[in-house]
């Protein structure tokens, strides 16, 4: 594959500066630095942009359309890499996702839940989910509002090949970080309470929140995964 020269040194230049932000607010916050895990959204990146970034060391990726992510798994599918979906699945796309995605974070309804079950039971899988919180109940966003959590993954509980991981958001967008910070604090919280009750007899242990403007503030209440893009692979065309 030809790759783009101009770009090499960027991809691989931002990929560190980044994992050493990671790495910094950790230590300021009195978190491992290991519990911290960086998604490198590649999403509209094209293949040269993606190898460069696997060639820099990155392990994670997250794409939101499925056409897009086949493509790139059939380049790149043979790498030591880890795929998750990260934008709003269709029921009609469950069997794609199921086939190519470690973690699906935008999981946010029994039908959509249902129908992943139904596939990865197909291929005898079972398929690693995060429930999507809509905490900042904006209607363009989707995600189920947080006091809907505990009767979705009770509900959940029934999906033998289904394993609820933990919690997605996607919250109001702010230029400054600490506006958000109540969010993912929110987040935290709601995670924290759903553990306590036992809903679903699930352990929910990660939290995906946090992208390039906030992504410090979002480690710094409890981040387990940050989505982080455009800090790595430049403005989007």
């Amino acid at each position: 594959m030809k790759v783009d020269g101009l770009l090499h040194p960027v991809i691989s230049r931002n990929l560190k500066a980044v994992r050493q932000r990671i790495a910094e607010t950790c230590t300021r916050c009195g978190r491992d630095p290991d519990a911290v895990r960086l998604v490198c959204v590649s999403k509209t990146m094209g293949p040269d942009a993606v190898l460069l970034a696997i060639r820099a060391g990155a392990d994670i990726f997250g794409e939101n359309y499925i056409q897009e992510a086949r493509e790139k798994w059939g380049l790149f599918g043979r790498y030591p890499v880890s795929w998750h979906f990260i934008g709003h699945l269709q029921t009609n796309k469950a069997k794609y996702a199921v086939k190519l995605f470690d973690l699906i974070h935008t999981v946010d309804s029994l039908r959509l839940a249902a129908e992943l079950d139904r596939e990865a039971r197909k291929i005898g899988k079972i398929q690693k989910i995060l429930i999507q919180v809509n905490i900042g109940k904006e209607a363009s966003k989707s995600g189920i509002d947080a006091e809907s959590a505990e009767s979705l993954i009770t509900g959940l509980g029934a999906f033998a090949n289904l394993s609820v991981r933990g919690l997605m958001t996607i919250p109001p967008f702010f230029d400054e970080p600490e506006r958000v910070r109540p969010y993912f604090r929110g987040l935290r919280h709601l995670k924290d309470s759903l553990n306590a009750q036992g809903a679903g007899n699930a352990r929910l242990d990660e939290l995906s929140m946090g992208m390039t403007g906030d992504f410090e503030a979002a480690i710094e209440e409890g981040a387990t995964l940050v989505r982080i893009g455009t800090a790595i692979f430049g403005e989007r065309r």
